[in-house]
Parts: C-alpha cells; sequence; structure tokens
C-alpha cells in the first residue's frame, strides 16, 4: 500500500466523523427549548383546570397568579431557544416575568396567615426597580446557550440580583416553618405544609449552586434561574392541589369553616 492509499482513508475517517458531530449537535440543538414547552404545555392545562373547577377567592387567585408566571416564562424560553426569538428584549421580558415570583409567592404565604399589611407590598420594590433598571440596559441581555431543558443568560449584576430574588425564598420558608409549627386549623396546615415542600424542591437548584460556589465553581449558577423554573413545576402542582383543596364544595358552601383568602 502506498502512502496516498494510506492517508486518504485517514481523510475519509476524519471527515465522516466531523459531519457526524455536527449532525449530531444539530439533532441536540433541534431539542433545544423542548423541555420548556413540555413544562408550559402541562403548567397551561393546570391553569386552565384551576380557572374552572378552584374556588375564586383571593388566595386562590394568588397561585393562579404565580402558575401563569410560570408558564410564561417556560413559553418565552420556548421561543428563545427552539423558534430562535433570543434577543435581549425577549431575555429582558423573561427576566421580568421570572422577577415576579418570588414577591407574588411571599403574598401568597401572607394571604394564607391572613396577613393584612399595606407594607407587604414593599417586597415588590427590589424586583420593579430591578425591573426598571433593566429595562434601560437591555442591550447587555444575552441568551449565550440553550439546552433541552434550561436556558443560559448573561446580565448586569447577577450577584446583586440573585440576592434580592432568592431573599424572598428563604423568607416564605421560614414563614411556612413558623405557621407548621404554630397552626391549629387543619385545612392552613395542610396548605402550608404542601407549599412548604414546594418552595423546598424549587430551593435545591439554589442550595446546590451555592455550595458549589463555596467550592469555587460558578458552572451552575449561571443557569440556576431557568433551572429552579425546571423544578417549580413540581410547584405549580402544589399550587393546583392547595387551590382545589382550598375550595368549597357544593356541601360545604354552608359550612363556617375557614378557608384562605375569603
Amino acid at each position: 500500500m502506498n502512502l496516498s492509499e494510506r492517508i486518504i482513508p485517514k481523510r475519509i475517517t476524519e471527515k465522516t466523523r466531523r459531519t457526524a458531530e455536527k449532525n449530531k449537535d444539530k439533532q441536540m440543538n433541534n431539542w433545544n427549548g423542548i423541555g420548556s414547552l413540555l413544562i408550559a404545555s402541562i403548567e397551561f392545562i393546570i391553569l386552565i383546570n384551576l380557572v374552572i373547577f378552584a374556588g375564586k377567592n383571593k388566595f386562590n387567585k394568588l397561585a393562579m397568579i404565580l402558575v401563569l408566571i410560570l408558564m410564561t416564562y417556560q413559553l418565552l424560553e420556548f421561543l428563545m431557544c427552539q423558534v430562535g426569538l433570543s434577543s435581549s428584549l425577549m431575555a429582558y421580558f423573561a427576566f421580568a416575568v421570572i422577577s415576579l415570583l418570588p414577591p407574588f409567592n411571599f403574598i401568597l404565604v401572607a394571604e394564607l396567615y391572613n396577613f393584612k399589611s399595606k407594607a407587604i407590598a414593599l417586597i415588590f420594590l427590589p424586583a420593579t426597580a430591578f425591573i426598571l433598571y433593566y429595562l434601560f440596559v437591555i442591550d447587555q441581555f444575552t441568551v449565550t446557550s440553550c439546552a433541552v431543558l434550561y436556558a443560559t443568560y448573561n446580565y448586569p449584576f447577577g450577584d446583586l440580583y440573585g440576592l434580592f430574588y432568592y431573599a424572598p425564598v428563604v423568607a416564605v420558608i421560614v414563614l411556612l416553618v413558623l405557621g407548621i409549627k404554630k397552626g391549629k386549623d387543619k385545612k392552613t396546615l395542610f396548605i402550608s405544609k404542601v407549599l412548604l415542600a414546594g418552595n423546598i424542591i424549587i430551593s435545591i437548584p439554589t442550595a446546590i449552586a451555592f455550595i458549589l460556589i463555596a467550592t469555587g465553581d460558578y458552572y451552575l449558577i449561571i443557569k440556576i434561574e431557568s433551572i429552579m423554573c425546571k423544578f417549580a413545576f413540581v410547584y405549580a402542582l402544589c399550587l393546583s392541589i392547595v387551590c382545589l383543596y382550598n375550595s368549597k364544595r357544593k356541601y360545604e358552601r354552608n359550612n363556617t369553616e375557614h378557608l384562605p383568602g375569603d
């Protein structure tokens, strides 16, 4: 076998390998955002069922708003990662939507325990401030990468944003734990336990991310909002459970038992 005969098969093999890798990457890219679409579709079904079957008290309405926020964020991720609408404006919209999740979640728990104070509205102040500030630096928002189940972003003051984003989540967990310890009403206790389980589940990625940061690994933190929202799918299920549980059935309508949000 001469030299050319030895080289040509190698070149063909190398070309075939590169082509296979490109095809594999293309196939993976075709699936980017599909996980978000699937979750958004399920959350849409959950929301429709709640609108139809759940009671329309204030607590339930707040829970429905939370499901709507989660669904909208997943839909935006699908549009960015699969449809290709990955402009800075779309990334900004995604962050504006998801920034409302922690304060609305806090208001939900406050409603559960019948906290009545105008000062509670201040929980929206950090999210509003970030949304307004980011409005002037939209061009700094970029979707850096997409995968089947998550998207990663680049945006200014990420660490500061994270601090204000997760503070209400921690506050909600503390309130629920205290509420369970002091609670006596069976209905409120059940709802508290379901919400606590949901909030702990959505906090798992955050806890892992901070552990990795302590070890010097920042790989997960850039994906954390997106991954957290995938875990929040479980929270959407928890919200549907408590909404239906918090709805008066026909034989309960003449009952004076307290329902959160009434």
